[in-house]
């Protein structure tokens, strides 16, 4: 059996060559004869899986490390028998804590406090139920909108209309261009236009959830708004524009955790065991390896707010900086490097990961309400 998989799918290796001959490629260049003959595909979001991938080749079944599949043609799929698998939620709490930080940059930055702001969750699944309690047990007062929950018969949620006035936007939907409820430009310019003055905007779900036009026609027009993108219109060529006027500005890397993708291989190793009907032979927790924990030395790094130790476990405004350095390059050289950031990913865990040294003088060097703030962001041990 040969199985190709995406060469930015960590440890798949060491989790399919029980099942035989593991080739990986680049996700974003695979083309009908890399996988003519291969039993197995597995990709990410950069690979476009439909007839014109698949037609002809031996491929039985795909699968997905991401929670979105709007890049794979389930109909065609599912009319040839192909067996097909996602993995919904493998990266939702590095999404979390992704927003987390950003809220926090951001009211660090300008001096403000997020105790007590509104914020409105487009998009209530994996990523922001989570988020919606990650809010909440940060102080935030938080609104949700979700048409299909809302048809489902869910209550408690909110219109489009309610989520424009609130003091931060996030968005957490999946990218659907027809039926009831579309996603495609649903922030567009008449939403972007009600923005209450001062309001932060996020969209970590994809690129074209929000108009990036119009949003770059808002912020020329609009100084007040403070605006993190990590999903583009047009990826992997951004708007350097759009990417010059945001506040924080990163190259699709929200989900991109180690835990996360770790946990997203995984869960298709799982779904190929159960479609090849062969039981689990390895466990999630024996592949972590030593070198990817991450330990930090509280006494050592003498923090005084929440904020210090989440940086020193990941700081978003690397990813940042990183990003816009490559922003004044040509075309080409913008494009290769969105997806050189995403392949050479730095090793980043989740916060709830993080293994925080420490003696009893904890307390003594932040306050409580600082560690009430890291156990929000799921930090252990800082009582």
């Amino acid at each position: 059996m040969k199985i190709l998989v995406d060469e930015n799918m960590p440890l798949a290796r060491e989790l399919f060559a029980g099942f035989g001959e593991v080739v990986a490629r680049p996700g974003r260049g695979l083309a009908a004869d890399d996988v003519r003959d291969a039993d197995v595909l597995l990709v990410r979001s950069v690979t476009r899986v439909d007839e014109a991938l698949l037609a002809g080749s031996r491929v039985r079944f795909v699968g997905t490390a991401t929670i979105g599949t709007d890049h794979v043609d389930l109909d065609w799929l599912r009319a040839q028998g192909i067996a097909f698998a996602s993995a919904p939620g493998c990266n939702a709490m590095s999404v979390v804590d992704y927003v987390a930080s950003a809220l926090l940059e951001l009211a660090d930055r300008h001096g403000f406090a997020l105790a007590g702001k509104r914020a409105g969750i487009v998009g209530l699944g994996n990523v922001g139920s989570r988020l919606q309690r990650r809010l909440r047990a940060m102080g935030l007062d938080v609104l949700a909108c979700d048409p299909p929950l809302a048809d489902a018969g869910c209550t408690g949620l909110v219109d489009m209309d309610a989520i424009a006035g609130c003091d931060i936007v996030s968005f957490h939907t999946p990218l659907v261009r027809d039926g009831a409820h579309p996603s495609f430009h649903l922030g567009d310019a008449v939403f972007l236009a009600r923005l209450k003055p001062g309001a932060i905007l996020l969209n970590t779900s994809r690129g074209a959830v929000v108009d990036n036009v119009a949003l770059l026609a808002a912020l020329e027009r609009r100084d007040d708004l403070h605006v993190v993108l990590d999903v583009w219109e047009g990826e992997p060529l951004v708007d350097r524009r759009l990417a010059a006027r945001v506040a924080l500005a990163t190259p699709h890397i929200a989900g991109y955790s180690y835990d996360g993708k770790l946990r997203g291989t995984w869960m298709l190793y799982e779904a190929l065991c159960a479609f090849l009907g062969q039981p689990p032979t390895m466990t999630l927790a024996s592949l972590v390896p030593e070198s990817a924990r991450c330990v930090l030395d509280v006494a050592r790094l003498a923090p005084r707010r929440a904020l210090d130790l989440m940086r020193a476990a990941w700081r978003i405004t690397d990813d940042d900086d990183a990003f816009r350095a490559t922003l004044d390059a040509d075309d080409d050289t913008r494009a290769a490097a969105f997806d050189r950031l995403r392949k050479q990913y730095p090793l980043r865990r989740e916060f709830a990961t993080v293994e925080l040294v420490h003696d009893e003088s904890l307390a003594a060097r932040l306050p409580a309400d600082e560690r009430a703030m890291l156990r929000a962001q799921g930090f252990a041990c800082v009582d």
